[in-house]
């Protein structure tokens, strides 16, 4: 592991320590060097596929991306960081249930609409105007429609 202070590779593991959920280990590292410590992260290499993006372009699977846009649409709003920490872990969990080499993003874009609907309606508004790239207010407005109906229902 290459020290993020001087760049040597000669290090120890001071402390070891798995996550809860038992998939990430967490190595307290101290540098021969320098002597600096710094932390390391240790998770196996999920079985994620290929995400096919709208203009056809492929790209890796990012779960930051997740919640990145999670973050933007739930802006100050009185949701806490954990509810979208567990979207994006779900969604994740179905995509590698998928079994699957590549995926539409367009999949991961509905399951997050789909989520954000249950969660909070402002929130999944914000997203959809994004996601669903509305044209105008007329879009905007049947979109706000479609939940009324739902919520009916």
């Amino acid at each position: 592991m290459k020290c993020p202070f001087c760049g040597s590779i000669e290090d120890k593991v001071i402390d070891s320590r798995a996550s809860k959920e038992g998939d990430v280990i967490r190595r307290r590292r101290e540098c021969l060097k320098c002597e600096q410590r710094f932390t390391s992260y240790e998770r196996v290499e999920d079985p994620f596929p290929m995400v096919i993006k709208k203009d056809g372009s492929r790209e890796f699977f990012d779960g930051h991306k997740i919640i990145t846009g999670l973050k933007k649409a739930c802006e100050k709003r009185p949701i806490p960081i954990t509810k979208l920490e567990e979207i994006e872990k779900n969604i994740e969990k179905k995509l590698i249930g998928l079994n699957v080499k590549e995926i539409q993003s367009t999949w991961i874009g509905e399951e997050i609409m789909t989520a954000l609907k249950d969660l909070d309606k402002v929130a999944y508004v914000r997203f959809a105007s994004v996601y669903r790239q509305f044209k105008d207010i007329n879009d905007l407005m049947e979109e706000v429609k479609g939940l009324f109906e739902t919520k009916k229902k």
